[in-house]
């Protein structure tokens, strides 16, 4: 009789082309280190290319190289992985330290590097005070709108102007329109700031400031009892910032014949200013709340979006269109680029492909709330828009 026990291990002993060796398969999916490395490779090679470190430029792509480069520079463990690809020596040196296994109280304390737990007697902290910070600035810069607002110590003189505004509001005597421009900002006119009515009860002398820029030194005072000496662009910020911000006026009767704010026979009519949102289902746009194209026109908009679905300007989708602005005597292109400009540091970077598979990146979508777009218009129409930019990590207009 066959014994198989002993005929299975001799087949399997005498195996001379290895045939039933099992190797494990080999996985095409990238570990850490791998997408570590891939990810630095990309920094070698922008250095091929350009010659230089990426920096924090308004360019996406090199700005995301940058801050992707300065958190490598930060991370030791990555420093380690990563020194034998430095072939441009950009992470620096780095010394192997060997890590310090943490037992008791005692090596707590021993490798408090960052000084966490000394003492009073070094004036660092109180350790008995827990509200006495460490390590921790201390001051934060807040703008000029907030700073430095005070208790006015004579409210009771402007109290009454206050009740008279709201009076006035109430008998529609008085109208809260939009605020439109620096021009507004007056001594004695009131405002709506935050849900609050403010008085700019005196303005000072206009003055060059930083940028070579006009500004003044206002007195403002709140209906809350406060004041303030901020500057008029501050206010104007903080005016563009919030879209429910008022310019309280007297109502003055319309004229049976008031043709100062329509075109003439002599206006050439030159385009279109639009703004567009998409109606695409792909992930890489709905995830995003505030995107929006900011594009120009020579024919009416509904003209324009016809084929939208066809086109990768529109990103092969159906778009609706939010707002638009009829341009006279003026190059709608030139304005086009101005807004652009303007909300450079906010352009979406999406890629699309058309209908035969040819790859796309448009540079007129943008990552913007739409009031701050209405609100950039507005500067560009009245001529302000040199004196702000825009912060696109706080997403406001504010003064330069």
């Amino acid at each position: 009789m066959i014994d198989f026990e002993k005929e299975m291990e001799s087949i399997l002993e005498c195996d001379p082309l290895g045939l039933l060796t099992v190797k494990p398969e080999n996985s095409s999916a990238m570990n850490a280190d791998d997408r570590l490395v891939a990810s630095f490779e990309e920094i070698n090679a922008f250095m091929r290319e350009q010659g230089r470190e990426p920096a924090g430029s308004r360019d996406i792509k090199e700005r995301k190289l940058y801050s992707r480069l300065e958190g490598l520079r930060n991370n030791p463990e990555n420093v380690a992985t990563l020194r034998e690809y430095d072939v441009f020596e950009l992470l620096g040196e780095f010394e192997e330290t060997t890590p310090v296994e943490i037992k008791t109280i005692d090596d707590i304390m021993e490798h408090d590097t960052l000084g966490l737990l000394d003492d009073s007697e070094t004036g660092e902290a109180d350790p008995d005070n827990i509200f006495q910070l460490t390590h921790v600035p201390k001051s934060i810069d807040k703008p000029d709108y907030v700073a430095k607002r005070k208790q006015c110590t004579d409210f009771e003189q402007f109290e009454p102007l206050f009740k008279k505004v709201h009076a006035g509001l109430l008998s529609k005597k008085k109208t809260a329109s939009p605020f439109t421009s620096e021009l507004q900002i007056k001594k004695g006119e009131f405002f709506i700031l935050d849900g609050m009515l403010v008085l700019v009860a005196n303005v000072g002398e206009r003055e060059k400031r930083n940028f070579g820029n006009v500004n003044a030194r206002l007195y403002c005072v709140f209906e809350n009892g406060t004041e303030s000496n901020m500057l008029l662009r501050s206010l104007a910020a903080a005016l563009w910032k919030n879209e429910n911000s008022r310019h309280v006026q007297d109502v003055k009767p319309k004229k049976l014949f008031d043709y100062a704010e329509q075109p003439s026979e002599a206006d050439k009519a030159t385009g279109y200013i639009y703004v567009l949102r998409s109606l695409s289902e792909a992930p890489q746009i709905t995830e995003i709340k505030n995107s929006y194209k900011i594009g120009f026109s020579t024919k009416p908009i509904a003209q324009r979006i016809q084929n939208a679905d066809k086109e990768p300007t529109y990103l092969m989708s159906d778009v609706i269109p939010v707002t638009e602005y009829k341009t006279y005597n003026l190059n709608p292109r030139k304005l086009e680029q101005l807004l652009h400009t303007f909300f450079a540091e906010s352009c979406l970077e999406l890629d699309v492909f058309d209908n035969e598979g040819k790859r796309h990146t448009p540079r007129e979508w943008f990552d913007v709330p739409l009031h701050i777009i209405e609100t950039a218009v507005q500067l560009l129409i009245n001529g302000e828009i040199v004196n702000y930019r825009y912060d696109s990590k706080r997403q406001e207009i504010i003064s330069k």
